[in-house]
């Protein structure tokens, strides 16, 4: 240990191999520590904390080329390049734990899908009273409106997540189920179809359940997707849905045709 360590003991002291310190020699990041009597380079604390940093900055990402200058800099511009090193060390790390979320996820597939506040909503729905069908019809709905309307989902969950907790909105989508088994001129469906628009009315915040979306977008075909999916055109439902728009366009809500462009 006389006035220093060997190449190979500085090397796994650092954590890289003898060629690596080598290399660094030859790029000029390090400098060669002067022989001693016995012919062998021994490296100091100088030269070790040297090899650190080009370690520990390489590690970070940090081109080999800018590393000599960045170490050779000033206090405050080697601050800075420090903090922008951790900057970008962050981003980094985000990514990769978005990443490893998303293997997570690839295991159940709603959450592949869907953010973990609409499978939590999804999974709120049987204890309300909706059968498994609605719950899966619902579900494929949701995905749809995501990809179609990304940039309007979250505050949509937010809009359905209140509705749910009003117990006469719950009762009123239960009826709708039920009126999917209707005869297409069943005269409920129109009862039905005033509760709602009276409903969704009185309640502005639960207009936005149906209002939402589409003002996301002037694209009417976006939202007969969304609103009129997994309903067979002149079913019961399909009748029930085109009733509710209609009066709430006699009140002045604005909801896209589907024969508008």
């Amino acid at each position: 240990m006389r006035n220093g360590v060997t190449i190979g003991q500085a090397a796994a002291f650092v954590g890289v191999t003898v060629k690596t310190v080598r290399h660094y020699h030859k790029l000029g990041l390090v400098k060669e520590p002067e022989r001693d009597s016995s012919g062998y380079r021994r490296y100091g604390s100088a030269d070790l904390l040297r090899l650190v940093q080009v370690r520990t900055l390489a590690a970070a990402g940090v081109p080999l080329a800018e590393i000599g200058p960045l170490l050779d800099a000033d206090a405050a511009l080697f601050a800075a390049a420090l903090a922008d090193v951790e900057r970008q060390l962050t981003e980094r790390i985000e990514e990769l734990t978005a990443r490893r979320d998303t293997l997570h996820r690839l295991a159940d597939g709603d959450r592949a899908l869907l953010p973990d506040r609409a499978v939590a909503l999804l999974g709120r729905m049987p204890g309300l009273g909706f059968p498994a069908d609605e719950v899966a019809a619902t579900r494929e709905g949701w995905v749809l409106a995501r990809a179609l309307v990304p940039e309007g989902f979250d505050d949509y969950l937010t809009h359905v997540e209140h509705a749910l907790d009003d117990t006469r909105f719950v009762a009123l989508i239960k009826r709708g189920v039920e009126a999917a088994a209707w005869e297409p001129d069943d005269p409920r469906i129109a009862e039905l179809a005033t509760d709602f628009a009276d409903h969704f009315l009185a309640n502005p915040e639960q207009l936005k359940i149906v209002t939402g979306l589409q003002a996301r977008t002037e694209a009417a075909t976006r939202y007969k997707l969304i609103a009129l999916h997994g309903e067979e055109e002149g079913s019961a439902a399909a009748q029930g849905v085109g009733l509710v728009e209609t009066k709430l366009r006699a009140a002045g809500v604005r909801i896209p045709r589907p024969d508008s462009h």
